[in-house]
């Protein structure tokens, strides 16, 4: 067997379990999963996948800059009296677009 070296690496404990969670339904270890990592980056003389901000819609911005003034207290967030007050006018908006 080849001679191995030890590699320590710091992660989040919830992201940890969850990889191994999806690891272990592929049959695979967390080792094995790394080597195969390095394998694709020397394959690919770079990450085996581009390193990228997300591209966001236009929409979805606006919603994030919306929420964002909201949580802030720039602009006041819409309340409803009842559950169907809500959905009456979520499907009016939806009624509305067509």
């Amino acid at each position: 067997m080849a001679r191995t070296e030890t590699l320590h690496v710091r992660l989040e404990p919830n992201l940890r379990a969850s990889v191994e969670d999806t690891l272990h339904n592929l049959g695979l270890s967390a080792s094995e999963a790394v080597n195969i990592f390095f394998h694709q980056i020397l394959l690919h003389g770079g990450l085996p996948f581009p390193v990228q901000a997300p591209r966001l819609r236009a929409e979805t911005l606006a919603a994030l800059k919306e929420s964002d003034a909201i949580a802030s207290g720039q602009i006041a967030a819409k309340t409803y009296h009842s559950a169907e007050e809500l959905i009456r006018e979520a499907k009016a908006e939806v009624y509305a677009e067509d």
